[in-house]
């Protein structure tokens, strides 16, 4: 037995296509949904992320601006520049790229954020409405998550479903997307005894540690989904070997790169699971078309009536 792989680099390109279309008939009503991405310094993993978001804007034909305020910035600066980008009624969505440098109070910058605007669903505003079923924006991983599971014609409902992770990021917002789509919901994390027998009782698996190949073959019952949110980075010879030893594609790329991506999953859990996410390819490329998605949803949800208004002219 082997599992299905799911392919979550062409479920995203299918939302993508349905975000550009949303966006041409919005277009014609004569309103073009606006993202500002905020990035504070020169983080080279932060640039990379946020090359790829502006791209992804331009594909689409959302209109997009970087904000890019110097390494020490204040947290009072930074403040200003998000108000600034509050009040401006062409922008419908504000992205603060994180890591911040560290005399910046991250969480008061996030805050600051019109709920409204938050496409990146941190806000307690949106995480509140997530627990209480109302209509918000929803953190782009977990929600890719749930498109790549409903996609891929898995049933939620009734299910019973694992998370391992708590983050506020991935973790939680991925469980209470679940317990809303009527799974039954167990949380794990470091304090969890027995891990590999809670994972083992999983219908649907959410694996979001940050461990590299933390969850093995004996973790996943037979047939089981395995969603694999995991990106780390191995650069041990030792650890690629751990993972990935006998893979002679995967060893020819540590050796020319001296690094590789590796999911939170062990590739051995291929041989038990009935559907699996890869990584690379899984749920990564779904976080970009969630954003696009969510800076669409924010346009209609903020500017609808103008939207409906010129559409009926």
């Amino acid at each position: 037995m082997s599992a299905k792989i799911l392919d979550g680099t062409s479920i995203a390109s299918d939302i993508r296509r349905e975000v550009a279309s949303e966006v041409k008939a919005m277009a014609a009503a004569g309103v073009r949904p606006g993202l500002a991405v905020v990035l504070v310094g020169h983080n080279p993993a932060s640039e990379v992320y946020v090359r790829g978001k502006v791209k992804a804007c331009e594909e689409v034909g959302i209109y997009s601006e970087q904000h890019a305020p110097s390494e020490d910035i204040s947290t009072a600066v930074l403040l200003e520049l998000i108000h600034d980008l509050n009040r401006r009624d062409e922008i419908d969505g504000i992205l603060i790229q994180l890591p911040l440098p560290p005399q910046v109070d991250s969480k008061k910058v996030l805050f600051a954020v019109d709920p409204a605007k938050d496409v990146d669903g941190f806000h307690p505003v949106n995480v509140g409405f997530l627990s209480t079923q109302r209509p918000g924006l929803v953190p782009c991983t977990p929600a890719g998550v749930i498109e790549i599971l409903r996609r891929s014609q898995i049933v939620i409902a009734g299910q019973e479903a694992v998370v391992v992770g708590r983050s506020d990021i991935v973790g939680k917002p991925a469980a209470m997307l679940l317990i809303n789509a009527s799974a039954t919901v167990t949380v794990c994390h470091s304090k969890t005894h027995d891990l590999s027998g809670v994972c083992r009782r999983a219908d649907i698996l959410i694996a979001a540690i940050g461990r590299a190949g933390m969850i093995r073959r004996d973790f996943v019952k037979p047939g089981a989904t395995v969603i694999d949110v995991g990106m780390n980075q191995v650069t041990s010879p030792n650890e690629f070997e751990r993972l990935f030893a006998g893979n002679a594609k995967r060893e020819q790329t540590f050796r020319s790169k001296g690094s590789t991506l590796a999911g939170d999953v062990h590739p051995e859990v291929a041989e038990v699971a009935g559907a699996l996410t890869p990584v690379p390819g899984g749920v990564g490329p779904l976080t970009i078309a969630m954003l696009m998605s969510n800076t669409v949803k924010a346009a209609r949800m903020r500017r609808g009536d103008r939207v409906r208004e010129l559409s009926s002219k």
